[in-house]
């Protein structure tokens, strides 16, 4: 289902969504089918660990079900505390998904969840030498991403505030900044997107996609919630497009009294 008639290129391939989907926390299988599908989703992330140390028949159902389907999976550390762990998981994660995508993720505080900006930019470099291509979830700090960048990523996925939080774009002003120093990369917002605007305004901003999973999957109704991100993040990519207007601390009279209304 096209979602936004701009593509989205992403390591050579082309997609139509810009709505990247978690898989995690879902009422069942079949509610997490069907919201995919109303969602437009073509992108989803699955955790490596929960792959392994889940239920074998039921992961792998699921994983048979999500490849049915037809769409890129992008395997994530999630769990991992250092960057001998994440490197690890992620070599596991290429021979379980068949794919040398990951979603980096190296946790360095238990209360905010915070990437732990020193493993991750290790794991970063050397996954890169092994042939990853890292999708590196950080913060919005420009330091950080450009160690990450130097060392061989050129997707970088910051947070739009904690994860699981739902607190939205806590500091837009930094992730303005973030998206124009790094212009030619792609940029994708994580995490603690709770409501459809939030999307729409990581998306109004620039950013070049949106991944989220507990919005949808601990809503009353998934499906229908999928449905509202969808079209959240297509308006908000749009307005980009269109070019919004600046905003300003005076008043300015949208009706023009004269001769000629334009």
């Amino acid at each position: 289902m096209k979602v936004c008639d701009d593509s989205f290129e992403l390591l050579g391939k082309s997609f139509s969504s810009r709505f990247l989907l978690g898989t995690a926390g879902y009422p069942s299988p079949e509610v997490l089918m069907n919201t995919i599908k109303m969602a437009g989703v073509e992108i989803v992330t699955m955790g490596v660990k929960r792959q392994v140390s889940g239920s074998p028949g039921v992961e792998n159902k699921l994983l048979s079900k999500i490849r049915g389907l037809g769409l890129k999976i992008l395997p994530n550390t999630a769990g991992c505390r250092t960057a001998t762990e994440a490197v690890t998981v992620a070599e596991v994660s290429r021979e379980i998904f068949e794919t040398d995508w990951i979603k980096l993720e190296v946790i360095g505080d238990d209360y905010s969840l915070q990437p732990e900006p020193f493993e991750l930019v290790e794991a970063t470099g050397k996954l890169v030498k092994k042939g990853f291509k890292v999708f590196a979830f950080c913060t919005e700090d420009i330091l950080v991403a450009e160690r990450l960048v130097l060392e061989g990523c050129n997707i970088l996925m910051p947070w739009g505030s904690p994860i699981g939080s739902a607190q939205g774009i806590i500091n837009p002003e930094a992730l303005t900044r973030f998206r124009e120093k790094f212009p030619d990369l792609t940029v994708i917002v994580d995490a603690g997107i709770g409501a459809p605007s939030h999307a729409s305004m990581a998306m109004e901003l620039g950013c070049d996609a949106v991944l989220l999973n507990s919005a949808v999957s601990q809503s009353v109704d998934p499906v229908r919630m999928g449905n509202a991100f969808k079209s959240a993040i297509l308006g908000g990519r749009e307005a980009y497009r269109a070019g919004l207007i600046k905003p300003q601390s005076f008043a300015s009279a949208s009706t023009q009294v004269g001769n000629s209304i334009f």
